[in-house]
Formats: structure tokens, sequence, C-alpha cells
């Protein structure tokens, strides 16, 4: 189509058209005058829906709105990052497709851009970008996933093209009004709109909303459950409460420490109410476990989320029967490994038999 074709060059041309100034929200009842034909509020927005399901829900708009992320934020084909992003992608698709069978009519088209942010999007048309920040500022694969969960989560629910319109109603109907542009200003607007990072994040519920699948996900995978909750923690720590990156704008999402707190509830339930973490240090049914140590590249209260992941399992696949022990320097219950201790924690002869007293 050749709206769809024009999208990027709509998208670079937008702010010329368009002055911030001249932008005021409308009600339905408003006129619009789009290439020299006067339509009412009602009519605008049917036009605005039917160009946001071209873009959302065909192969063509989906492509189009692809290529014009990978122009926009550059691609990293560094091998093996790209092997890494697909074998997370495999993973998680396989693990939605068990929730939400409607993934399979329309899979993800990803790849990992060129920014240095730890960020990730997911817009309309399940297009999806995890930033080469993602993957130099956390420790684990598990971590990652955790993230694309998330956005996932935002692609499944359809939040993009809710937040698309939500954002149109507000701010952007004066904008085709007061402009020349044509038919295919509306197509162009809603391009632009879809290239921002930002747009799947408008809305607190919807956040709340992609936590919760993003952990329903990773249940489905073999990724270690806790990571949820650790790259919350990593969050708080790098970016505070209210200064979080571009993916957690904190006007729109809830801050980072409630958000792990949520994710530490969830696994605090997943245990039994067995086992749970605060600030590094594990109790299991009330009684001290242990206090886990930090590494180079993980804190201690990051790192704990790991170990009470691993627990949370064993203690929810009944594994707290059987006895812990030692295997090649790995505590283990039953055949869940717990905790490769590391310089800074106790002994894995320690924990073993601490685990066994208090389980």
């Amino acid at each position: 189509m050749k709206k769809l074709k024009n999208i990027v060059a709509l998208v670079l041309c937008v702010s010329i058209f368009f002055s911030v100034s001249t932008v005021q929200a409308l009600g339905v009842g408003d006129l619009i005058n789009i290439g020299g034909a006067v339509l009412t509020g009602t009519q605008q927005m049917r036009a605005v829906k039917k160009e946001i399901e071209v873009i959302n829900n065909t192969e063509e708009g989906r492509q189009a709105l692809y290529n014009s992320f990978r122009e926009k934020y550059g691609v990293n084909t560094d091998a093996n990052l790209n092997s890494r992003m697909r074998t997370i992608m495999t993973n998680l698709s396989n693990a939605v497709a068990q929730v939400d069978s409607s993934i399979n009519d329309k899979p993800y088209l990803y790849f990992v851009s060129a920014e240095t942010s730890l960020n990730a999007a997911c817009s309309l048309g399940h297009v999806m970008m995890v930033n080469t920040g993602a993957f130099t500022n956390l420790a684990t694969d598990d971590e990652i996933a955790a993230i694309i969960g998330h956005e996932m989560g935002h692609g499944q629910r359809d939040h993009v093209a809710k937040g698309i319109k939500k954002k149109i109603n507000k701010q952007v109907v004066a904008q085709i009004g007061v402009s020349a542009a044509g038919g295919g200003a509306i197509a162009g607007i809603i391009g632009s709109i879809a290239l921002t990072n930002s747009v799947a994040h408008g809305d607190r519920r919807f956040e709340t909303e992609a936590d919760n699948l993003a952990w329903e996900y990773i249940l489905h995978t073999n990724y270690n459950i806790g990571a949820c909750a650790a790259v919350m923690q990593k969050l708080a720590e790098l970016y505070g409460e209210s200064n979080h990156s571009t993916i957690f704008n904190p006007s729109d999402h809830p801050d980072s420490d409630d958000r792990r707190d949520n994710y530490a509830k969830k696994l605090f339930e997943y245990s039994g109410r067995h086992a749970k973490s605060e600030n590094g240090v594990i109790k299991i049914n009330d009684k001290y476990f242990m206090t886990v140590a930090a590494t180079n590249n993980m804190s201690s209260a990051e790192r704990a989320f790991f170990v009470l992941g691993n627990l949370a399992k064993a203690y929810h696949e009944g594994k707290n029967s059987e006895i812990a022990t030692v295997r090649s320097g790995v505590v283990y219950l039953g055949n869940q490994a717990i905790i490769a201790p590391v310089a800074g924690d106790d002994s894995a002869e320690s924990l073993a038999a601490r685990l066994n007293e208090i389980k």
C-alpha cells in the first residue's frame, strides 16, 4: 500500500506539518478536515481505527513498521547476541502459546537494536526490539527473558493499539485538522507514535497486567522464576525509584521496588508460603537460611531472588520432602539446584545442613 510505504517519510516530516502549539484535545463532535473533506470526530476515529488495524494485523503493515523500527534505532548484527535473542524468543513464544494460542496467528517480528540503554519495546503488529543495552547491563538471559515477557504481555493484550487510540484521542486529533497533509496524515501520525518506545507504556494498569503476564510466561519456561523480581531489583538499583530507564517511565509505571515486591510476593506464594527474601537475606519457614553474597555483576538482593526462585520451584514441586545434598559444589533439594555458593556465601555443606534442619 502506498500509505504504508510512506510511513517513514511521514514520520520524519510529521513534526514539520504539526506544530506542538496547535495540539489540543477535540471532542467526538468536533469537525476534522482531511484533504478537503470535513469529517466528524466519529468518522475520524473510524479512520484512525482502520489504519491501526492495517498496521497491527496485516503482514504488509507489520513489516513496514518493523523496517521503520530497524531504520530508526539501528540493528546490532552481533552473531552471539542474535543467537541469544532467537533462543529467548523461541522459548517465550512457546510459553505464551501455552497460555494464549493467538500468538500462533501473529508471531513476533523482533531484532536486537543498536541502542545502549537498558530497554526493550513492543509496538503494533507484535514488532519487538531489545536494546543492546539490555544484554550488556543484565547478567543473565533469565532477566532478559523477564523483560521480554513483560513486552510480550503488552503485545498479547494489544496494549499498544489501545494506547495509541487514547493518545490520538487526547493529543493528535487537532493535528490532522490544522494540516493540509491529506488522508495519509493519519497513517503517518500512527506510525510516528508507534515508533516511540513508550507507546505501550501509557497506563499503569497495562504495566501491572504485563508484569503479571510475564510471570505466567516465565512459569512455562525453564528460566528462573526469580528473574522477574531480580530484574526489578536491578532497575531500582540502577535508576532509583523516580529515575527509571526509558522503558520504565515513572509517570506511567509503578515504581521498580513496588513491582519487585509484587514479584517477591508471587515467589512466596509459589513456594507454598515457605520461602522469602528481603535485602539479600533468605528465610525458610521464618527461620534464617542465608545472606546471599554479592558478585561483580549482581548485588546481594538481586542474586538472592535467583536463589529464592530455585527454592520456590523446589517447594512448589514438593522437593522439600527430599534431602538437601551437595553435588560438585552445588546445593540441591532433591534434584532441584538451589545455589552454587561463591566467595562470601556460607559453604555448600553448611547450607545443605541448615536447609535440612529448617525445610
